[in-house]
């Protein structure tokens, strides 16, 4: 069963290899990061950490409990006045069964529980149907076009959540 874990400095070596071994299948539907974002992994990999740590981000991994891979990637940018915004990939072997799905409805719940959130909006490109399909099924619904630099040069949509009050 897979975990959705905060982002921590030891999950370094797995983020990697999951970025690596998933490039390509990215690079079809979102702009390839380059292989600067490789070159220089562990910078950004320790920058990530210290907005999580500022409370400007909030980044997870979801953590495979067989063997400790990293099956995708969901946080939350920009936090601020009880909004964020959403972002997330997951492994191509994992694709199509449901997992982004179940995690973006999880961290809708840390959203509002851990972080006080409110309201979550996500952009997903035009050419990225998989990607509609989760927002909408996580209940999510589209409010508008998205900025092609929101989305690596791409048309797309933003799509919006209402956060109901954790207890």
């Amino acid at each position: 069963m897979p975990e959705l874990k905060r982002l921590q400095a030891g999950h370094a070596p797995a983020v990697l290899a999951f970025e690596l071994a998933n490039r390509a299948y990215f690079a079809a539907a979102v702009s390839d990061r380059g292989d600067e974002f490789f070159h220089r992994f562990a910078d950004r990999h320790s920058a990530s950490l210290a907005e999580q740590d500022a409370g400007v981000c909030a980044f997870y991994v979801l953590v495979d409990s067989d063997d400790g891979s990293v099956l995708g990637r969901f946080n939350l940018y920009d936090i601020a006045d009880g909004t964020a915004v959403l972002g997330y990939r997951v492994a191509l072997h994992v694709a199509g069964r449901g997992v982004a799905t179940a995690a973006v409805v999880e961290l809708c719940g840390l959203a509002a529980a851990r972080h006080g959130l409110s309201v979550l909006r996500a952009a997903a490109a035009h050419a990225n149907p998989a990607s509609q399909r989760v927002l909408t099924k996580a209940g999510f619904v589209p409010v508008g076009p998205a900025d092609p630099a929101h989305l690596g040069g791409k048309p797309g949509t933003w799509f919006r959540r209402d956060l109901l009050p954790q207890p």
